[in-house]
């Protein structure tokens, strides 16, 4: 990811903290998959076992931060580097906040379980929006490793489609809800789950608008992909 500088010190630390941040985007994905067959499966095991991943996940944000602001306070540096370091850190948080989503889908998985609602439902149609949102963040993040702006660019377009998706979604639940009353509370809750998975895409595209920050020095959000596009010119 970082350009060769004239200390290698500086190329090893950020190297480092580099690969740390792809260490803790693996973690998150693997989060995501577990969170969407737990639902799939109405599997609690595996909803716990995400769960159980959260502590790891704030955790590797906390540390991450912690050498970012000890390379910043030593190296003080400026122009691209600054900006590539606060964008790692920007990443981190919206890893974090992934991370979150996940651990919302487990528990709302153990919930619907636990009160018995009914398999009828399209749960696991669910499992396409998960696959979509865990795909699109991969590419954020092989993006963000190349700060490979085309890259970014598509991400922010895909992101579209996961909106799509869960708008196709809600309409499918009202159809439910509408039929029959009693399906009322077990839609709900799987809008809810599916809300938590356009949030993880909406992680996924702050990541991508991070790669044109650091690149450019532009800061792209919530400006139009006419906007965007014309920075890369």
């Amino acid at each position: 990811m970082p350009e060769k500088h004239l200390s290698t010190q500086f190329d090893s630390e950020l190297s480092a903290v580099s690969t740390r941040v792809m260490e803790m985007g693996g973690l998150v994905e693997s989060q995501i998959h577990q969170a969407i067959f737990a639902l799939s499966q109405f599997s609690v095991e595996v909803a716990n076992q995400v769960s159980a991943t959260e502590p790891r996940v704030n955790t590797m944000e906390v540390d991450i931060d912690r050498e970012l602001s000890s390379i910043i306070a030593r190296r003080q540096p400026t122009a691209r580097d600054l900006r590539l370091l606060i964008a790692i850190s920007k990443t981190t948080a919206n890893l974090e906040r992934v991370g979150d989503e996940a651990a919302k889908i487990a528990r709302m998985v153990r919930s619907i379980i636990e009160s018995g609602g009914p398999r009828s439902l399209p749960a696991n149609e669910l499992r396409v929006a998960g696959d979509m949102a865990s795909g699109l963040l991969r590419k954020a993040l092989d993006a963000f490793a190349r700060l490979d702006t085309t890259a970014a660019v598509a991400i922010l377009k895909e992101d579209d489609l996961i909106d799509d998706e869960f708008n196709g979604f809600v309409r499918k639940l009202i159809t439910y809800m509408m039929e029959d009353p009693r399906m009322i509370s077990p839609s709900l809750d799987l809008l809810f789950l599916a809300k938590a998975l356009e949030r993880i895409g909406d992680h996924a595209k702050n990541i991508a608008e991070f790669i044109i920050y650091v690149v450019k020095g532009a800061d792209v959000r919530h400006t139009s992909m006419e906007q965007i596009e014309s920075v890369l010119k």
